[in-house]
């Protein structure tokens, strides 16, 4: 083979260029290097450049391993690789060795003007370096850039002499001799480039930018380097692998999955968790760990990328290069190797590559004779079809004089051989190992350290999950996910101890006519169950026949269960039984031991999780209890408002919420529209609500205006202590005026939609909420057109983590506007205002529910028709009570109301006579036909009258007692000009129709 022999001139000098024309070394030798030595390094560099372009080869090893093996030959501090951009003015960097992180930044472009040395040694095509003037710093690209501390830098251009397409520079120690560097460098710059080059496919380096869509660029860099490629969806988990990543992986590209957790299952457990999705930060990362492969064998992994961030600035996709970085961590060359890996099989060469000689273990290993390997190429002759980079290998180590290993596993054999080739003066000398007990024993190691980490991760990663359990559904799914799926298991039963029966609590992969047999089983009853629970063991059965024999009688569960093994834990707190969980197997099979005291240990965590979801659970149940018997059941049908109101409570932290609502009818036909938000979660938030809804109730019967009642509920949130304060809006709406009156305290403003469509966003007089105000405050008296609508809401509603409370606002008109443009949407009932609520909620909400606890309440004021309201002015004088009692007679009878004449007739008389002896004028009364007929005597006294007993000698006071006695129910409100008296009668059954 003449690549083993490459040009030497008459003295038997390697042939060397430099400068862009055919020099002839002198044969001087620096010191401590010999002239043989030199030959040696040299004797293949531009010989295996070529004849590798004439052979096609289509392998190399990793750019990288090429950088290590220029550092550790020259005992370097480091070392990179630029390229030359499409335009030849920038040098960019491609690889690096041994150098920290700070010099990517630095190293990362370099003009090809400036004056430092990588520029110099392309623009010269030839070695460049200022290594006798180590304090300049022009010597290192980047004046800025870090250095250790006398590092001198040295460089060569990579490619042809007269057109470099890049450099190789290696930063050398202070004392070391620049002469003999120079030449390991060279002769390290023309390998490299003979890796880098890939002219079998009609392509090369020609720039550091080429693009990849024209088949050059970055593409033959990675094939030459034995690099993957990979980018991966940090959300989803789908994982792309180019096929060269696949081969590094160990995977086959045709029937990859292309999913994460497949690659995430190859990678070992202790490595797993720097490079998992969940830790992903967007940026540049570099990373190494242990993956073992489908075969068995375990390999180091060097990874390093970009991760993406999305849309929403998180991190979104990570891309980036992967290479097999096993050889770092391969034991060093020399005596060390020869202790651990003794030679048992020799194969020498010669310098044409046909094998000379074969020892007798060599014979057994290769399972081929003696005769038959002898004069035959090396890689030719090993019967090795699973190694078809032998040939690539023995090239390699002639070409760079370095031994060069890989094992070689024979599976018809069942045997594994590591395989190592050296380079001699007169050839190559392959050495054979039979290492198959090492890797038999490697493997158990890798195994047991697994299975040792396996248990660890498993055990944080359900500690995690249960430590963020709150209920207990949280408790079943974290158990789902964290021991059902990976221990195999197909059915997951959690059963809690009631008494003497269980009840079941959570399941998964059973059907529920079967989960209704398990539903309050007696634990008395002899099963696997009962039996865990009273050993305080866990039960294993390993297939279907091994339950009919230990229980025959339970025998009539295995073919309706589906399962055919099973794991029945118990679960203990405090040496008491709280329950049992089953993981169920459709598959016969056996756990191992360490399996089975894994699943053991793991049930303690389950079962004290599980209790204190049972008692979150209980509280939960309590508190919604309570919240809901606060809360109106069903809001009153009132003649001024058809209402209509959903309440959602929060999907998150689970708590009751203080969010109510009401409706409270008053007099003269007129309602309050109430909605408030007691800040927090909690019971006692919870309980605070109930207090604010009981004292609004109070305050609105006994006739307050808004602003009062506001200053008597700021006063009891001030009292209930500075952790709480609540927002609140009140509405007093009425029907005669059609007007509304709005009292804000720091709540969200109601919307408005008016007959037409339009929308409106009230603004209300904003007072803080209570507990921080200070009165007087303020209110404001607003006209509501008739079919007008109002939409009352928390801020539960409208407000979320993503969504500010103003564009919630806008949301909740947007979708307003959308419902009622639906031909099919009213507003006129009950009903339909209910199917609205639903559609509006639906539409503000995520489908998993409210962030925080919300309400949506609408009211559509009903005004009262003008024919049902008479209105009348009465003279200050004696003459009155006569006056009205002929005026509210025959509005009576024009009412058709004849039956309540009489009666009215003597209230309006008390009434009136009332006013006139005890108050001031202007005197008015009126009479108002609704659900019910009512009086109503208006004066400018704000005096208010009181029920006394008369004594029988008294000649007045009992106007008040007949009308307690004839009316159904009288009060007396206050206005800004005096008061009002009323009295309200029930109407006849026929006008009531």
């Amino acid at each position: 083979m003449k690549w083993l022999n490459p040009p030497r001139d008459s003295r038997g000098v390697p042939a060397v260029r430099s400068a862009g024309t055919e020099q002839e070394h002198d044969g001087s030798t620096p010191s401590g290097t010999t002239a043989d030595g030199l030959a040696r390094q040299f004797r293949t560099a531009d010989d295996l450049a070529r004849q590798w372009r004439h052979a096609g080869a289509d392998t190399a090893e990793p750019l990288v391993r090429t950088l290590q093996s220029a550092v550790s030959g020259m005992n370097a501090q480091g070392a990179a690789v630029h390229l030359l951009e499409r335009h030849r003015s920038r040098l960019r960097l491609l690889a690096m060795a041994g150098l920290p992180p700070a010099f990517a930044e630095a190293w990362d472009q370099v003009p090809v003007d400036r004056n430092l040395a990588p520029a110099e040694a392309v623009r010269r095509s030839c070695p460049a370096g200022r290594t006798d003037a180590p304090d300049q710093l022009g010597s290192i690209p980047g004046p800025d850039a870090p250095r250790p501390s006398g590092a001198r830098v040295l460089v060569v251009p990579l490619g042809p002499d007269t057109a470099p397409v890049g450099t190789l520079s290696v930063l050398l120690d202070r004392g070391q001799e620049p002469g003999e560097a120079r030449l390991s460098l060279r002769a390290a710059a023309i390998r490299l480039h003979g890796h880098l080059a890939d002219p079998a496919r009609g392509r090369g380096p020609t720039t550091a930018d080429t693009p990849s869509g024209s088949g050059e660029g970055q593409g033959w860099m990675l094939d030459a380097a034995q690099v993957g490629t990979y980018d991966c969806d940090v959300r989803t988990g789908q994982l792309f692998l180019d096929e060269r990543a696949c081969l590094i992986l160990g995977l086959n590209p045709e029937t990859f999955d292309s999913r994460y957790e497949t690659w995430a299952k190859m990678v070992h457990p202790e490595d797993l968790s720097p490079v998992s999705l969940p830790k992903a930060v967007v940026g540049r990362y570099d990373s190494e760990y242990r993956v073992t492969r489908p075969a068995g064998d375990m390999r180091w992994i060097r990874a390093g990328g970009l991760v993406l961030p999305g849309p929403d600035g998180r991190p979104g996709r990570a891309v980036g290069t992967l290479f097999d970085n096993t050889g770092s961590h391969a034991p060093p060359d020399g005596i060390a190797y020869k202790l651990e890996h003794p030679a048992d099989g020799v194969v020498l060469t010669g310098a044409d590559g046909r094998i000379t000689y074969v020892n007798v273990q060599a014979e057994g290993m290769l399972r081929t004779s003696r005769s038959d390997l002898l004069g035959r190429i090396l890689w030719e002759a090993v019967p090795y079809p699973g190694e078809p980079g032998l040939e690539a290998r023995c090239r390699e180590a002639a070409a760079t004089g370095l031994p060069t290993e890989f094992d070689v596993h024979v599976p018809a054999l069942g045997t594994w051989y590591g395989l190592r080739i050296t380079s001699r003066e007169d050839g190559l000398t392959l050495s054979l190992s039979d290492i198959t007990e090492s890797r038999l024993r490697a493997a158990e190691r890798v195994r047991v350290e697994h299975g040792a980490a396996l248990r660890t991760t498993r055990t944080q990663e359900l500690t995690a999950a249960l430590s963020e359990a709150v209920t207990v559904q949280d408790v079943v799914d974290a158990v789902g996910d964290h021991l059902l799926t990976p221990f195999g298991g197909t059915g997951l039963v959690v059963q809690t101890l009631e008494g003497d029966r269980l009840r079941v609590v959570g399941h998964a992969g059973y059907s529920e006519s079967f989960l209704s047999v398990l539903e309050s089983a007696p634990v008395t009853q002899v099963s696997p169950t009962s039996d865990s629970l009273r050993t305080r063991t866990p039960v294993f059965i390993g297939s279907g026949a091994e339950y009919g024999r230990r229980y025959p009688h339970l025998k009539w569960r295995i073919g309706p269960s589906g399962m055919q093994a099973w794991a029945f834990l118990p679960l203990i707190v405090s040496g008491r039984p709280i329950g049992c969980c089953i993981i169920a197997f459709r598959e016969p099979g056996q756990l191992d031991e360490e399996e089975r005291a894994l699943l053991a240990a793991l049930s303690g965590l389950v079962a004290h999780a599980l209790e204190r979801a049972r008692l979150y659970d209980a509280e939960h149940a309590r508190a919604v209890e309570l919240q809901r018997g606060l809360l109106p059941q069903v809001l009153p049908q009132v003649p001024g408002a058809i209402t209509a109101v959903r309440y959602l409570p929060a999907s998150e932290g689970l708590e009751v919420g203080g969010d109510w609502y009401d409706v409270i009818p008053l007099s003269g036909d007129r309602v309050a529209l109430v909605i408030g938000d007691v800040m927090g979660h909690g019971l006692p938030e919870a309980a605070t609500m109930g207090r604010l809804r009981t004292a609004v109730h109070t305050l609105a019967d006994l006739e307050m205006t808004p602003e009062d009642l506001l200053t008597q509920l700021n006063d009891l949130v001030s009292r209930l202590g500075e952790d709480f304060y609540a927002t609140f809006l009140y509405a007093i709406y009425d029907p005669t005026a059609r007007t509304a009156t709005f009292a804000r305290s720091g709540h969200p403003p109601p919307a408005l939609v008016h007959p037409g469509g339009e929308i409106d966003i009230l603004d209300l007089p904003n007072n803080p909420p209570l507990g921080v105000g200070t009165p007087p405050f303020e209110t404001v008296e607003l006209e509501l057109p008739d079919q007008s609508l109002l939409a009352f809401y928390t801020d539960g509603l409208v407000e979320t983590r993503g969504r500010d409370i103003e564009s919630g606002i806008n949301a909740l008109s947007t979708a307003l506007t959308d419902a009622l443009a639906d031909p099919l949407t009213g507003t006129e009932t009950t009903s339909q205002l209910d199917r609205l609520c639903e559609t509006l909620t639906t539409a503000l909400t995520s489908p998993n529910g409210a962030e925080d606890d919300a309400v949506l309440f609408l009211a559509r004021p009903c005004g009262l028709p003008r024919e049902h309201v008479a209105d009348w002015a009465l003279p200050d004088s004696p003459l009155a009570a006569g006056e009205a009692r002929s005026l509210a007679a025959a509005q009576l009878r024009a009412w058709r109301l004849e039956p309540l004449v009489d009666i009215t007739a003597l209230l309006v008389s008390e009434l009136v006579t009332n006013a006139v002896r005890h108050g001031r004028g202007p005197i008015r009364l009126r009479l108002l036909r609704s659900q019910s007929l009512v009086c109503e005597v208006s004066d400018g006294s704000t005096t208010t009258p009181r029920v006394r007993r008369a004594a029988e000698t008294d000649e007045g006071g009992r106007g008040l007692a007949m009308v307690t006695l004839l009316a159904q129910r009288w009060g007396t409100r206050h206005s800004t000009h005096g008061k009002t008296i009323w009295a309200e009668q029930p109407l006849p059954p026929a006008a009531v129709q």
